[in-house]
């Protein structure tokens, strides 16, 4: 009988443990929802948003000097780097022939000046002859008619000598602006063709103290640069050093490739000590907004979502790049996003008005959370997939 009742009481003690711990592990524990989500407090802080792109170190301005006349290159003055002044001596080419043509000229122009000589003599004859009747009209006239051809063919060969005189001043290349020579492409016996289009012979950079960068961004990007707008870019020959500049100019003539549509934007370089050389790559960052000691949130809350079916979800659906996603707040412009914060151990959406992102933070612009709210930015523990949540386990 002892027996029996011992065995009857453990049976009914442990139907009253089963059915207590059966209900402690349906309420809320508090303790283990804060060890299983990860939270950060909302806080103050600074924020910079700022698109990037590559793009390429250029002169401001680049001359291209090229030859009027052909010849064969008799000399050559300067070399790759060396700095130049304006009308300086760049090359010479081998006068001989254009020398050859303008001697042909002035000798046409001696031939031509004779014979306006005669003509004028003539005219003068014909005159004295017509007041005397010894000659007819017509006599008169072909003699005037013969000093206006002459004076006409001293002209023709007075401008053929000024043309073959420029041709020869033209055998020496000079400079037309000072800078600094950045490719030559011709040689010392190099044959120069001056034919339809002047050949390039040197490149000359104006002025690499004040440079530029040439950059590429996507249409998605450009609508937030405006002139003016500060940006910093490094370079792979300076890995850890930033250099600054300013957008100077979003060029209207759009480039596409392969669907996608991309604007030149000009970033405005100071390069006083001459660093950076033309051609180099830029990694560019325009910054297009910032904010000061505002409520920022991390971007991983924005994108957390609790896994439990049980969990107090929003109705906003957020997508897309940006954490804050597609949705829209009452005034259709306002971005929202949603956080969750532990509401008697569940999570709880709380839905919030964004601003800019630096891909990392995020500005809050309003809404129901405050500095010091701990919200959640990851789920430590996930529940296996199909299987049940956190609770105790009975043998």
């Amino acid at each position: 009988m002892h027996m029996k009742m011992s065995k009857s009481v453990l049976i009914g003690i442990l139907a009253v443990a089963a059915a207590g711990a059966a209900a402690w592990s349906l309420m809320p524990n508090k303790g283990a929802a804060e060890a299983r989500y990860a939270t950060v407090p909302v806080a103050r802080g600074s924020i910079t948003q700022s698109v990037a792109a590559n793009g390429t170190l250029n002169p401001v301005v680049l001359v291209s000097v090229g030859s009027q006349v052909s010849g064969i290159v008799k000399k050559l003055h300067v070399d790759f780097n060396d700095h130049v002044k304006a009308g300086q001596v760049l090359l010479e080419l081998d006068p001989t022939l254009t020398q050859a043509q303008l001697q042909q000229s002035e000798a046409n122009v001696a031939s031509a000046q004779a014979s306006l000589e005669l003509a004028q003599a003539n005219e003068a004859r014909m005159r004295g002859l017509f007041a005397q009747e010894y000659v007819t009209r017509q006599d008169l006239d072909t003699a005037v008619q013969a000093l206006k051809a002459a004076k006409a063919q001293l002209a023709l060969a007075q401008a053929q000598v000024v043309r073959d005189r420029t041709n020869l001043n033209n055998t020496v290349i000079r400079s037309p602006v000072s800078g600094v020579v950045v490719s030559r492409l011709v040689d010392v016996g190099q044959t120069v063709a001056a034919s339809l289009q002047a050949p390039t012979l040197f490149t000359i950079a104006r002025d690499l103290s004040h440079m530029q960068i040439d950059t590429s961004y996507a249409e998605a990007d450009v609508g937030n640069i405006r002139v003016g707008q500060q940006a910093t870019f490094r370079v792979d020959a300076f890995p850890n050093r930033i250099f600054r500049g300013a957008v100077r100019q979003v060029r209207l003539n759009p480039t596409t490739q392969q669907n996608v549509v991309t604007y030149d934007v000009v970033v405005s370089v100071d390069n006083p000590d001459q660093v950076l050389l033309p051609g180099m790559t830029a990694y560019v960052n325009i910054v297009v907004a910032q904010r000061k000691d505002v409520l920022i949130v991390p971007n991983a809350a924005l994108r957390f979502r609790p896994s439990d079916a049980g969990a107090r979800q929003g109705t906003a659906r957020d997508s897309g790049e940006r954490p804050a996603g597609e949705a829209r707040g009452k005034d259709n412009v306002t971005p929202m996003g949603t956080v969750y914060v532990l509401e008697n151990g569940q999570p709880k959406a709380v839905r919030i008005p964004v601003g800019i992102t630096d891909n990392r933070m995020t500005e809050v612009l309003g809404g129901e959370i405050k500095g010091g709210d701990a919200i959640i930015v990851e789920d430590l523990q996930p529940p296996a997939k199909g299987g049940r949540g956190p609770g105790m386990r009975f043998f």
